[in-house]
């Protein structure tokens, strides 16, 4: 009886330190399937390669914020972590990462009479949030078949998000189910929605260039 009494006792004691024990963060392996970013010696992002196990937070097609370009698809992934600490706080926690999945359009097959539907990988980029980088916040381009990509120059995706993200450097704006959530917790920056501010803000943008 008294042996059942201490079994259960160290057993007890081994869920309460489990439940006290602080979040796990996934060690970066350079393998490119953490749910964090990695990079390597050049200081390029290594490819995530298991961001389809993510949260999925919104798809767009043919969006473009510049003249240009043919027109795709783009699915939103973020990782559960981040997640859930920005359902939490409207803000987005460093080491976040979101994967822009590119992929081509295709009206006609099997049975679709209308519309377009998905089709190969054209691409992904990355947008990472991280204290190491030398402006907290840096864009990537990977093509189908890259494993690795420099960050890309500030004139680029950096200064549009910059100008145009209504929280912190993320499009919130188009993202249906977490625009709520921001503006529950006073994040939400409601300007970056008026579509003369953001024609004003470009054309700034344009003559600094």
């Amino acid at each position: 009886m008294k042996r059942n009494v201490w079994v259960m006792m160290v057993a007890a004691f081994c869920l309460s330190l489990l439940a006290g024990a602080p979040e796990v963060k996934t060690q970066s392996s350079g393998s490119g399937t953490t749910d964090r970013p990695e990079f390597n010696e050049k200081k390029e992002l290594i490819r995530p390669g298991n961001y389809r196990a993510w949260v999925f937070l919104s798809a767009g097609y043919s969006m473009n914020y510049s003249t240009g370009g043919d027109p795709l698809f783009t699915n939103v992934f973020v990782p559960q972590w981040a997640y859930r600490k920005f359902m939490d706080s409207g803000r987005w926690p460093d080491q976040t990462l979101f994967v822009v999945e590119e992929r081509k359009p295709q009206s006609k097959g099997s049975i679709n009479k209308g519309g377009q539907f998905q089709t190969d990988l054209a691409g992904i980029a990355v947008e990472v949030k991280d204290a190491h980088l030398p402006d907290k916040w840096g864009y990537f381009v990977f093509d189908e078949n890259s494993k690795t990509a420099q960050i890309n120059s500030k004139e680029g995706c950096f200064n549009c998000h910059y100008a145009h993200a209504a929280v912190e450097h993320t499009f919130v704006q188009f993202y249906p189910t977490l625009k709520p959530v921001a503006k529950k917790f006073g994040t939400y920056n409601q300007e970056r929605e008026n579509v003369a501010s953001a024609k004003a803000s470009s054309s700034v943008q344009a003559k600094q260039q």
